[in-house]
């Protein structure tokens, strides 16, 4: 069982180089880029890393693209800011050695957030389907949220230890990523199903986005990063109803 593993970038080079060094048990390294302005290219290749630019088509054609570039059939993704953590890599490795495996492996997410690891509010495990066979699954082409859809005759099975994923800097850029990518997406994504709303839905959704992250799913426990994490839920969901209802303006011809 070769592993390639495989990752995304636009302007990275603060976080590239670790993502990479996580990886380099790896049979391989493919890093695709999306037309980076900064040093993202260099250092990757100063590591060793095959680096491909393509013009940015979205998250999960882009994932696919990085997917097919591959030379082996097992695939690890990443992103640039996670990191395989050593219990991780060691676990793969077993798993690299035995002759019965799943086609896929669901892998547990653990994210730091004002250099905190969140493991209440709706973030851990936040299971991710990140090691598989792409001969029995690929990308499924959604806006947002993108993961890998298997075949039916699939079998998938968990992995005990974690990813590392490194959140946003401070709360202005977690405002900025909602404001500029996440509820465009997430609005977008609604329009695509057909769904509606209302600035009273909006504002509905929005408060109960907060009570279910803070309270029901027990956001407190993480102190003031878990109040923030729920505020800025609460924001995303305002903003993407809001959006929406801008969409369906627009779509309606009505100004």
């Amino acid at each position: 069982m070769k592993v390639s593993a495989v990752i995304i970038t636009l302007n990275e080079e603060k976080n590239i180089a670790d993502a990479i060094r996580s990886v380099m048990w790896a049979d391989e390294v493919i890093v695709v880029d999306s037309e980076s302005t900064d040093r993202t290219r260099e250092v990757a290749e100063s590591l060793g890393a095959t680096v491909f630019v393509n013009k940015w088509p979205g998250f999960s054609d882009q994932k696919q693209f990085a997917t097919d570039k591959a030379t082996h059939d097992w695939i690890l993704s990443l992103d640039a800011d996670e990191r395989v953590s050593e219990n991780l890599k060691s676990e793969i490795a077993v798993l690299q050695g035995a002759s019965n495996r799943a086609d896929g492996y669901k892998v547990p997410r653990l994210s730091f957030y004002m250099d905190r690891p969140i493991r209440h509010g709706g973030w851990y495990p936040d299971l991710q389907l990140r090691l598989f066979d792409r001969r029995k699954g690929q990308w499924n082409g959604a806006v947002i949220h993108e993961s890998v859809k298997m075949d039916s005759n699939a079998k998938v099975e968990r992995l005990k230890s974690e990813i590392i994923h490194y959140t946003v800097e401070d709360t202005s850029q977690h405002e900025q990523m909602i404001a500029e990518r996440y509820a465009p997406l997430g609005a977008q994504k609604m329009y695509e199903e057909g769904r509606t709303t209302s600035p009273a839905k909006a504002l509905l959704s929005s408060w109960f986005t907060f009570v279910r992250g803070y309270f029901l799913k027990l956001g407190f426990l993480d102190g003031y990063p878990g109040f923030c994490i729920a505020y800025f839920a609460a924001r995303n969901t305002r903003l993407k109803h809001t959006m929406l209802i801008e969409l369906r303006r627009r779509g309606s011809g009505r100004r």
